[in-house]
């Protein structure tokens, strides 16, 4: 099991913020409110869409304003990468994944101004700002602080829901079977390039599908629930998580974290009522027709 450390420290403005550090590859978020090819196979997409759909095309939400993806269904491969060495228990074995239904997802990590848009809407408070975007001033930021039920939540007003483990990786590799879609700096926001902050969404290179960090900036929550050795007997077609768990399932790294867990079959448990400075959300939505 893995160690987590929380530390407490002072901002210049006398707001306490709470980080945590761990050791491992999983964590287990804490309820405190922290503010701040080589397997030989080739993945494969059906292109062929009842809806006639292209791949890869973008519509905008007009609830929320956000930008989405269309992915098309196919098979890949989930879990650890070809080659990966990093990869530790929850990510095995790597397995075969048939994703029967294309779906439209976030292009980007759901933002600020998103999310005001969905407190406003619900009479929802928001929740404590970090110390690198007081006062949700920036509203291109990605949404943070908020916990599972908060992500769903916000999902369903959108048109959604939270995506499946499986289509998140799905989506998050981009066809692309490596650990990463592209060189670490160039795709991502992570512990050594980040400065200690979320940034503005889509400002690295977009993976395969169109989408705009699905490695690091935040860490995403999904739909599924956590148990580390699911990937041992999980259903090949459409798999949706296991029946029980205590944990929720977050995916892809943030600005916070080291290289090793910036790789896209990192899965990290999280405590669903926990609110952490790094932890946000991605939706699958039902699209109207243009």
């Amino acid at each position: 099991m893995i160690r987590q450390t929380r530390k407490l420290r002072k901002t210049k403005d006398g707001v306490v913020e709470a980080f945590v550090t761990v050791s491992g590859v999983l964590l287990l978020a804490s309820l405190a409110p922290a503010l701040s090819s080589g397997l030989g196979m080739k993945q494969s997409q059906d292109r062929a869409l009842a809806d006639h759909s292209r791949p890869s095309e973008v519509r905008v939400n007009p609830q929320n304003e956000l930008n989405y993806v269309w992915i098309p269904p196919g098979t890949f491969m989930m879990g650890c990468s070809p080659g990966d060495m990093e990869c530790r228990r929850p990510e095995k074995p790597a397995h075969r994944v048939t994703i029967t239904k294309g779906f439209w997802i976030g292009q980007t990590e759901a933002t600020v101004a998103a999310y005001q848009r969905f407190a406003s809407a619900t009479n929802r408070e928001m929740p404590f700002a970090p110390s690198f975007n007081s006062g949700w001033t920036n509203p291109g930021m990605p949404m943070i602080n908020i916990n599972w039920e908060e992500a769903q939540a916000f999902c369903a007003w959108s048109g959604g829901r939270l995506p499946t483990e499986a289509e998140w990786e799905y989506a998050a590799r981009g066809g692309d079977p490596h650990p990463r879609y592209g060189q670490l700096d160039d795709i991502a926001w992570y512990g050594k390039n980040s400065g200690g902050r979320a940034h503005d969404v889509a400002q690295k290179q977009a993976n395969g599908f169109g989408l705009y960090d699905s490695l690091g900036n935040v860490w995403e929550w999904v739909n599924d629930l956590y148990n580390e050795d699911y990937y041992r007997d999980s259903p090949q077609r459409d798999p949706t998580g296991p029946a029980k768990g205590e944990y929720r399932v977050l995916r892809g790294g943030s600005w916070f974290y080291f290289p090793r867990f910036v790789r896209v079959s990192v899965r990290l448990a999280g405590d669903p009522d926990g609110r952490v400075g790094n932890f946000g959300v991605r939706c699958v939505v039902r699209m109207p027709d243009p």
